[in-house]
């Protein structure tokens, strides 16, 4: 198998994880048994939301917090992090379509349907508003649930995901045409195959999600015209050699409404949205970096307020 097509399918595809000569000792997720402890749901089960069974587990006590995984992972790829907004949330994991515990099923992959399922979930479960965070694909589900259910939103955290196709680095794009079936064979001994079929219900439906994928990525799409339709405090998250072109990541933050100016000698100007920048992580292991949980849940808890430089100098 090409290693270019390999890594297509790692990247394209908003992946698991990367392969293992791509990763240093310091950037594996450590698993540990008190980790795997408090891994265990609250409750757990399947939901019938427009044709797809969904599975979901909820962890912890506190402000509901909704949590979408990358491509080809599952909600067991937070395993690292979970934890910890455990600690403080109610965290509502769903494997997407396809992914994880959730049967693929006829209906074909797409950010606007899967939005809609995640606002039927959460009022399924009894909420009727929460924070929504989303790596990659699960970003952008969680886009277009914010876009076309703002009611149902509070705050939502983005991490690595673009608005349009023409974020990604230009030799993304072509790799990302090959993906299909046709790679699952070479796949079995990749860390996504071997998570895939460990609790999907339909071990054999690999080849179809890398055919599903494919054509879902094979799709151009936009959606600069519903950036500003997000009235919500929202946070982007990116490694600093994330797959994204660094002007695509400052142009959505600018599209926002932040980085137009200067926040202020009393911060005056200061937008409510957030941009983070975690340094030496890559699409490929941002999801589980610690850094993830320690920027994002201030901005989710809604704190703002530092001490100032007086209040510094005065103690």
């Amino acid at each position: 198998m090409p290693k270019t097509l390999f890594f297509a399918i790692l990247a394209s595809a908003m992946t698991l994880i990367a392969s293992p000569s791509a990763q240093s000792e310091d950037t594996k997720p450590v698993m540990t048994s008190e980790t795997k402890a408090l891994l265990k749901p609250e409750k757990s089960g399947l939901l019938p939301i427009d044709g797809v069974n969904y599975y979901y587990a909820v962890y912890g006590k506190g402000e509901p917090l909704l949590l979408l995984h990358g491509g080809l992972g599952s909600s067991d790829m937070f395993a690292p992090i979970l934890p910890k907004f455990a600690e403080h949330r109610t965290v509502i994991a769903v494997d997407l379509q396809g992914h994880g515990r959730t049967a693929l099923g006829e209906r074909p992959l797409g950010l606007e349907a899967m939005g809609d399922d995640m606002a039927a979930i959460v009022k399924a479960l009894g909420y009727d508003k929460v924070d929504v965070m989303g790596y990659s694909l699960g970003g952008g589900v969680a886009f277009r649930m914010a876009v076309q259910h703002p009611e149902a939103v509070r705050r939502l955290v983005m991490v690595s995901t673009g608005y349009a196709a023409n974020g990604f680095y230009d030799e993304m794009r072509p790799q990302q045409a090959q993906v299909s079936a046709a790679a699952a064979e070479f796949m079995k001994d990749t860390p996504m195959y071997k998570s895939y079929v460990a609790v999907a219900p339909k071990p054999e439906d690999f080849p179809k999600l890398l055919d599903a994928l494919g054509a879902f990525m094979r799709k151009d799409y936009d959606f600069s015209a519903d950036v500003p339709k997000l009235k919500m405090p929202v946070m982007l998250v990116y490694g600093d050699s994330d797959m994204y072109k660094p002007e695509h990541e400052i142009k959505f933050f600018q599209m926002l409404g932040g980085g137009l100016k200067d926040a202020g000698w009393m911060r005056e100007h200061l937008s409510q949205n957030r941009l983070a920048i975690i340094p030496n992580r890559t699409h490929y292991d941002v999801f589980f970096a610690p850094e993830l949980v320690a920027s994002t849940l201030p901005f989710l808890d809604g704190v703002t307020k530092v001490k100032t430089w007086d209040e510094i100098v005065s103690e």
